[in-house]
């Protein structure tokens, strides 16, 4: 007799170019299926299906929502578009994977937690960093106190400047260098806040502008109850990828030389306190591999997912007072 649950069908909204690496490679790696998929231009629809091998096309987003052979949807629309069709995804009674952030401000990410909670719908915010064997090893590190009491964690997050008409440079679809890229460092504050003493917070903020209200680059500084600082720094104006942790303690120091794509380097450097220095590698297995592997496992059989919505209401209310701090309106 065969136990195993049966593929997750998989719908899609939008035609997005993260969702090969997201969705698209992890499907396939696990054996569900991408059943459908709409977009606001149906040819372009057509063509990601054409593609990636999605079943059929459907005419609107909410007609994946509607769809009764629609098992889970998967949304990394505009960050605007992310509660609306996670709150319509839920009244349909479809768990969804949603990318970061999970809305466009607190009062938004409340609003969608409470309808999860109320529709007892799964939902979850896809910090695939989480999943990968990288951070499970760095906060074993840490809990053995293998680099001593944490001093300082700094976090950059750059990126090659998007296109023009990117959403990423729209206020009104909540673009912004905080948005697409602080997110992540903060996210990385706050699960290393046992590490140092409780929850940190935020001291300063600024931000270089481009438009009204949007940030093309960012800086975020916080502070812990144990006296450790962390520095972010955050920009779409980049030369290249470059997504770095550094946690730096009395005894020594961590560097995770890729910990959004572990599948490009998968690295952990340990300096210990006699300059010393031990290179770990954690498997270059997909971030979003595991992240879907987690996902399928808390719809199917109900498994516990290791963030859940009040995280993503947290880091939402982070990246409020982020911009806050840099003397920016909340998107």
């Amino acid at each position: 007799m065969n136990d195993r649950p049966a593929p997750l069908r998989i719908g899609i909204l939008g035609a997005s170019r993260i969702a090969e690496s997201a969705i698209v490679g992890p499907a396939e790696e696990l054996g569900h299926r991408l059943v459908a998929v709409a977009a606001r231009d149906r040819g372009r629809a057509t063509a990601f299906a054409d593609k990636y091998g999605v079943e059929r096309v459907l005419d609107s987003y909410a007609d994946i929502v509607a769809d009764p052979e629609v098992d889970v949807v998967y949304n990394p629309l505009a960050n605007s578009l992310h509660a609306p069709w996670n709150l319509a995804a839920i009244r349909a009674g479809k768990p969804v994977l949603t990318e970061k952030p999970f809305s466009r401000n607190v009062t938004e990410a409340l609003e969608v937690r409470d309808a999860a909670a109320a529709a007892d719908v799964p939902v979850l915010e896809a910090f695939h960093y989480l999943f990968h064997p990288l951070v499970a090893r760095t906060s074993e590190l840490l809990a053995a106190g293998t680099i001593g009491a944490i001093r300082n964690i700094d976090v950059v997050m750059d990126m090659p400047t998007p296109g023009p008409d990117d959403p990423r440079w729209s206020y009104e679809l909540a673009g912004g260098s905080v948005m697409d890229l602080g997110c992540y460092g903060l996210h990385v504050f706050r699960t290393l806040g046992r590490f140092c003493g409780g929850a940190p917070e935020i001291g300063y903020a600024s931000a270089v502008l481009r438009g009204i209200d949007v940030d093309e680059s960012s800086v975020i500084d916080v502070t812990y109850p144990g006296g450790a600082t962390g520095h972010n720094t955050n920009s779409m104006v980049g030369t290249e990828f470059e997504f770095t942790v550094r946690i730096v303690g009395d005894g020594g120091e961590l560097f995770l030389h890729d910990f959004l794509a572990p599948g490009k380097d998968d690295r952990l450097s340990i300096t210990r306190s006699d300059g010393s220095v031990v290179v770990e590698h954690l498997g270059t297995r997909s971030t979003y591999t595991y992240q879907l592997e987690a996902f399928a496992a808390a719809v199917q059989t109900g498994a516990v997912l290791p963030i859940g919505l009040d995280d993503a209401v947290e880091n939402m209310r982070y990246i409020d007072a982020a911009y806050l701090a840099a003397g920016l309106p909340p998107r």
